[in-house]
């Protein structure tokens, strides 16, 4: 397969921001966020022509107005300076057909569809905070590649600004209008000298990796609910039980290749703004994302213990974290909190993985114009090891797709775990999916 990048270049909004937007404050999980982007890639079997290209960019600078701060750039990460400086579009064309493309998804190959390595530091400071790729398959079908810096905004502000972009193009009224009421709610604050901010953490995490991709069908995931159902937890999510499985076979792989038990902490996203009182609207916009730990032992790994860790952790976010960042309480106790567990990982052999989950966000309803997407994903890579990010498949009925990105010492045992692979598939076909009926014009 051959991406060839074709055109690049600065897109603007439609209307120019006004003086009194110039200067948009970060809120403080902006300012703590880490400097990478976050990706989506959405593919669509369409039969397109060139003039999508010029519709494609249009719609995306009519949205910049709307969305304006990701038109801007990062100043001394307290604000972002919206003097509309643009976002970046890169168009390319594709010598393969989607068809054959999709048979086996190749985790390399998917990163020729981004514009941008995801987890670039260019996010952190002065360079664009939103890149966009159109990428136009030889049989007609289009790849859609967007990110988006993390010190703006989290997956759910993903969502609702492609949704947005994606309505544009077809010349809808924007279902989800932007609302910046971040930084009144949690304001930033400028960090005194010895506090750590979570993206210290990422530095646990370095190392030589390799990506793989599992996907967990329905009916495996609710075999797996019935197995990790306890006392405790009566209903696990299918998250829970697809995030323990591949924490307890991760830890299995960590302690057979280095010969001994250690202390596990994984460190699980969750979206703040339902957890607030009252909640947030979904289209608030901002880096509303939080991250609770769970901790375990080696030594006692069993489904439902990782279960109840991952319940237990998500809880104690939601009364301690949460409520203590919309009281009034000073912030440096929150960033003291962070430091301590900076410091715990220095001072343990410990192992420290990461999940994010993007399920529940809708992202096979992206209507550009050309039918529902064949297939979303968010691959990641780069530098990271022990992360693992989740995201719903196109069929609708649960099933989850997983990135999981580790050592090479530990994928090589991973992925040949036998209770791993009676649960998942190691990267089928997306074709194989349900409900893929959208290839013809690509056969």
């Amino acid at each position: 397969m051959k991406v060839e990048i074709t055109a690049k270049e600065i897109i603007k909004p439609s209307s120019s921001t006004p003086h009194n937007l110039r200067n948009f404050k970060l809120s403080l999980l902006d300012q703590l966020a880490p400097p990478t982007y976050e990706p989506l890639l959405l593919f669509y079997s369409f039969n397109g022509d060139a003039a999508d290209s010029h519709r494609l960019k249009k719609s995306l600078s009519d949205t910049l107005t709307q969305f304006f701060p990701l038109a801007g750039r990062v100043k001394d990460n307290i604000e972002i300076d919206c003097s509309d400086y643009g976002a970046v579009y890169v168009e390319a064309r594709v010598a393969c057909l989607l068809s054959d493309f999709l048979k086996q998804p190749n985790a390399d190959a998917l990163k020729e569809f981004l514009p941008v390595e995801v987890d670039s530091t260019e996010a952190a400071g002065r360079d664009a905070l939103l890149l966009v790729q159109s990428s136009f398959f030889s049989c007609g079908g289009v790849a859609i590649g967007v990110c988006l810096s993390h010190k703006l905004g989290d997956a759910a502000t993903l969502s609702t600004f492609i949704k947005s972009w994606a309505a544009a193009n077809i010349g809808s009224e924007l279902q989800q209008r932007p609302l910046y009421i971040a930084s009144s709610l949690f304001p930033p604050m400028s960090f005194s000298e010895g506090v750590l901010p979570p993206p210290a953490l990422l530095n646990f995490t370095k190392g030589k990796c390799v990506v793989k991709r599992f996907v967990f069908d329905a009916p495996k995931i609710a075999a797996l609910k019935s197995i990790a159902a306890s006392a405790s937890v009566q209903q696990p999510t299918r998250v829970e039980v697809v995030t323990a499985l591949i924490w307890k076979c991760a830890m299995n792989a960590s302690r057979s290749n280095s010969g001994f038990s250690k202390l596990s902490l994984l460190s699980q996203s969750v979206n703040i703004r339902r957890r607030t009182e009252p909640p947030l609207p979904d289209d608030s916009i901002g880096n509303l994302v939080g991250y609770f730990p769970a901790q375990k032992d080696e030594s006692d790994i069993e489904l439902q213990g990782l279960v109840r860790e991952l319940r237990t952790g998500k809880q104690d976010f939601s009364k301690k974290y949460v409520k203590k960042l919309q009281s009034e309480v000073a912030y440096e106790e929150i960033t003291e909190s962070l430091k301590e567990e900076l410091c715990m990982l220095i001072s343990h052999d410990m192992e420290f993985y990461i999940c994010t989950s993007l399920c529940n966000f809708s992202f096979y309803d992206i209507d550009f114009g050309w039918g529902k997407p064949t297939w979303v994903t968010n691959i990641s890579g780069g530098p990271l090891k022990n992360v693992v990010k989740l995201i719903d498949t196109r069929g609708g009925d649960g099933a989850i797709e997983a990135w999981v990105i580790l050592s090479e010492q530990d994928m090589a045992l991973f992925e040949k775990d036998k209770e791993l692979l009676a649960y998942a598939s190691l990267n089928p076909s997306v074709l194989n999916f349900p409900a893929i009926d959208l290839l013809k014009s690509c056969l």
